[in-house]
């Protein structure tokens, strides 16, 4: 089964949470693809503060694991480097996809 990867980035600001999607569409998004994700997506999340999840999907647990281990180090100074002091409140979550449904085919 594949393996799921989530952050929920909370933002003090809409200007902030634009930037932060931004960054993650123009660069972020395509790095941690070339680092082992098999895809990735942004969701702005509707509510107040402004919040974005940020969810990738890995082959397998060893492949999330090799991500972490070789490249979110990099990945994530590059993230601080750019809003380390804009006030962005990060929550984490991974973990095995147990069902998966594709949608029906088309007749």
């Amino acid at each position: 089964m594949t393996f799921s990867y989530t952050v929920t980035a909370r933002f003090p600001r809409s200007e902030t949470a634009a930037a932060w999607i931004a960054w993650m569409r123009d660069e972020h998004l395509k790095d941690v693809i070339a680092a082992g994700a098999l895809r990735g997506a942004v969701i702005a999340l509707d509510g107040d503060p402004p919040s974005a999840e940020a969810r990738y999907e890995f082959a397998n647990r060893a492949a999330y694991e090799g991500y972490l281990r070789n490249h979110a180090p990099r990945l994530r100074a590059r993230g601080n480097d750019l809003f380390g002091n804009a006030g962005l409140a990060y929550e984490r979550r991974a973990g095995e996809v147990v069902i998966e449904t594709p949608a029906p085919r088309a007749q």
